[in-house]
């Protein structure tokens, strides 16, 4: 494992990222119900392919305002979740595996443990979703990837609305799936690479300054996405109107 000192979300994280599978996406690579190669898996390569050719993000932007809204939550989520938890965590930027193919962004690292927190500050019901109903497969295979990138032990997912009872759910690390994980990488890294070379014989890759985040390529130098009025989230988090 190699840990990079950046920001989430920093011009230097988004450099890090592009062109490279990460766990947040490995539900596209691998099934989590049995390992198998996901159908999703070329889909993916391609929109990964194009990403490192033209040093542009292709997420989508759709949810971009709960997304902001999660971020101005998440120190107020840590603060709680080490409070009542009773352990120090930290920030980890961006870790990649050795040979530097795939890579993962867990929130936070927890101090003198192998293990990582997944903390997620979602809208009232997505919360009561996570509560009452668990997390899902998918987020199954965004910490065993974490755990395979990170050569971590176990992963916490942390879900947190002010208000609301937190939700909290610990994944161990799950060696038969992680050695199925492996595979499926290890495949799509090197079909991957095969694709960047031909890419590059055909002039697609382009050089850059900076890597353009989504925000970027949708509403240009000047745009905003926030033309909108803006909202009130008033006490304890709840929209105002």
């Amino acid at each position: 494992m190699i840990e990079h000192d950046v920001i989430q979300g920093s011009p230097e994280w988004l450099a890090l990222r592009i062109g490279i599978p990460t766990a947040s996406e490995f539900d596209q690579i691998i099934t989590p119900a049995k390992g198998e190669l996901s159908k999703s898996a070329r889909p993916y390569m391609m929109k990964l392919l194009a990403e490192w050719c033209l040093g542009e993000s292709m997420d989508d932007i759709s949810n971009l305002e709960w997304v902001e809204r999660g971020k101005e939550l998440e120190p107020e989520a840590v603060r709680f979740y080490e409070f009542t938890q009773g352990v120090k965590t930290r920030p980890v930027g961006f870790i990649t595996s050795d040979d530097g193919r795939c890579g993962a962004s867990p929130d936070r690292l927890i101090n003198g443990a192998a293990a990582g927190v997944e903390i997620k500050c979602p809208k009232a019901n997505t919360h009561a979703g996570y509560y009452f109903d668990g997390f899902g497969d998918k987020y199954k295979v965004q910490v065993q990837g974490q755990m395979y990138v990170g050569q971590l032990e176990y992963v916490e997912r942390y879900s947190y609305f002010p208000k609301f009872t937190p939700k909290i759910e610990r994944t161990y690390r799950d060696g038969p799936f992680i050695r199925k994980m492996g595979d499926a990488l290890t495949q799509f890294c090197d079909e991957l690479d095969a694709l960047k070379i031909k890419a590059r014989e055909l002039g697609w890759y382009q050089d850059r300054d900076a890597i353009k985040t989504a925000v970027d390529v949708t509403y240009g130098k000047n745009g905003s996405p926030y033309a909108a009025p803006e909202r009130d989230w008033g006490p304890g988090g709840y929209m105002q109107a």
